[in-house]
């Protein structure tokens, strides 16, 4: 039997690629933005912000809000959604992704509605409610700042879980790349909505955000050998570039343009954008790994021989050792 060719395993696939497609993407990307703005919110609000303060808790429902649209886009059917949270799988990513989801979203909701208590009548039913809102709100805004690291990270584990080459062996950094990319995007959020004197805690976000995401994709780009080359190569590549430059670009602005509310707004812009492309760059890097046969073969034949060599057996698999 002729050994099989890099183009094809006898003419099939050897993986089943991935059925996600750019909405989901996009799921890593909002999921992250809303992570990143109920810390925002939390820090605006513990630290005596208003305007951090509303600016996050509205970004955070309207970002979890566009993740719900994405994911039930691609399960098809909302009840599907429902059906996960009949069992609670603690080895099972996509399980406590549901139950982390269902956690957060309540609690970013009624933190975003608390947001409305300013603009109610101060009498009757209307003013009860006005006054009952705001600590409501702070509760629940905490609630959320405290799911929200969960909610930033379980999708890198999520991606880490499968086979696709390129995200299994990723497994270390993926979750360290969505944190900071949720930092950074909420730190954006932050630099475009409050004035200067207000941004103090969004550009350390940033610092912080850019500092894990650079750190993440420099390890992807680097560490994983073979496996490393669609986060370089064509689109992949070419998106997580970008990223990084506008990464950098973002941080520098934020901590020199301090002063200066349209260059914050310029940085928080271009932390948005960078956090983007990062989610894209780590999707489509993984669904071109899983495309190519070569990166599932020869990683896998590197193992083998690794065990032989460990194991002092002879390369040739059709001769038994000599006893």
């Amino acid at each position: 039997m002729p050994e099989a060719e890099f183009t094809s395993y006898y003419g099939r696939p050897i993986l089943k690629g991935p059925v996600w497609k750019w909405d989901i993407a996009a799921y890593l990307f909002t999921g992250g933005l809303a992570a990143g703005s109920s810390l925002l919110a939390a820090g605006g609000q513990l630290t005596g912000r208003p305007a951090l303060r509303r600016a996050g808790r509205v970004t955070a429902l309207a970002a979890v809000s566009a993740s719900a649209v994405f994911l039930v886009k691609d399960l098809g059917r909302p009840a599907r959604f429902h059906h996960m949270l009949r069992v609670a799988k603690p080895t099972s990513p996509m399980s406590m992704g549901t139950w982390i989801l269902t956690a957060y979203g309540p609690a970013a909701g009624v933190a975003a509605i608390a947001e409305a208590a300013g603009v109610l009548p101060r009498r009757g039913l209307l003013g009860l409610a006005g006054r009952a809102l705001p600590p409501i709100g702070h509760a629940a805004g905490l609630l959320a700042a405290g799911t929200a690291p969960a909610l930033a990270t379980y999708t890198g584990v999520l991606l880490a879980d499968t086979a696709v080459p390129s995200w299994h062996e990723a497994y270390p950094e993926l979750p360290v790349i969505f944190a900071g990319s949720a930092l950074a995007s909420g730190a954006g959020v932050g630099l475009l909505a409050a004035p200067p004197a207000q941004a103090g805690p969004a550009r350390r976000m940033a610092v912080a955000g850019a500092a894990l995401e650079l750190y993440g994709t420099h390890r992807v780009e680097s560490r994983l050998g073979l496996l490393s080359e669609p986060y370089r190569l064509g689109r992949p590549g070419g998106m997580l570039r970008a990223a990084r430059l506008l990464t950098l670009g973002g941080v520098a602005g934020a901590l020199l343009g301090r002063r200066h509310r349209v260059v914050g707004a310029l940085s928080g812009t271009a932390l948005l954008a960078a956090s983007v492309l990062t989610r894209f760059g780590i999707f489509y890097g993984g669904v071109a790994s899983a495309r190519d046969p070569r990166y599932t073969v020869v990683p896998q034949r590197e193992r083998v021989e690794a065990r032989r060599t460990a194991m002092d057996l002879p390369s040739d698999w059709a001769e038994p050792p000599a006893v």
